[in-house]
């Protein structure tokens, strides 16, 4: 995706979460996002796959949920050697400095989602992680909401108010990344095609 779109230092790149999980390399995922930290403006957000690797060191409820096959935990550690203790402290770092949402202009960009009638700093934390895009409705700021998290099809779901971006990436669908200023969107998958299109040609597509 970063070969497709070419960010310059300039450019402001938001990344939307689950960095980890359910692939054969976690550990480069972080290692390319840390190394693009160096040379961009960046600003990586936390997903739910990341506040479940967290929590997996805290209670052996969430490290047996992390660690289950819906979750993917176990091909997360694989990459890094093992265990847990084969994580850099670096990435950990990575993960747990991560921003819970960011605002850029008229846009509310998130993992999940955000409740709309509660000011977007004031939301309960497991929204930003887990809230479904079903739910999401206009938020009372006015601003649009851009998230990933919940699987659309082949192509972004715009409602206008709102924008998923989540076209399945990891499990043999799409990449997919939006240019806030401009509406384009390129997507790419692991087979290595890619394509673009623009906002207005999803405008109020429901899937």
């Amino acid at each position: 995706m970063f070969d497709l779109v070419q960010p310059s230092e300039e450019d402001l790149v938001v990344t939307l979460g689950d960095y980890v999980d359910r692939g054969p390399d976690s550990k480069g995922v972080i290692d390319r996002l840390l190394e693009l930290k160096k040379t961009h403006r960046f600003i990586h957000l936390m997903g739910n796959h990341e506040i479940q690797m967290i929590r997996a060191l805290e209670t052996k409820v969430d490290c047996q949920r992390f660690l289950s096959e819906m979750c993917g935990g176990k091909d997360t550690l694989a990459s890094y050697g093992g265990g847990f203790e084969d994580v850099p402290e670096a990435h950990w770092d990575f993960m747990r400095s991560a921003e819970l949402y960011h605002e850029v202009g008229d846009f509310i960009l998130v993992h999940a989602g955000v409740e709309a009638g509660i000011a977007v700093g004031d939301q309960d934390s497991e929204t930003y992680y887990y809230q479904r895009f079903h739910s999401q409705r206009a938020h009372q700021s006015g601003k649009t909401v851009v998230c990933g998290h919940t699987i659309q099809g082949d192509f972004p779901t715009d409602l206008g108010y709102a924008i998923c971006l989540d076209t399945c990436g990891y499990g043999g669908g799409w990449l997919s990344a939006l240019d806030l200023d401009s509406g384009k969107i390129w997507q790419t998958n692991e087979r290595g095609e890619s394509r673009e299109m623009h906002r207005d040609d999803l405008a109020f597509s429901t899937n």
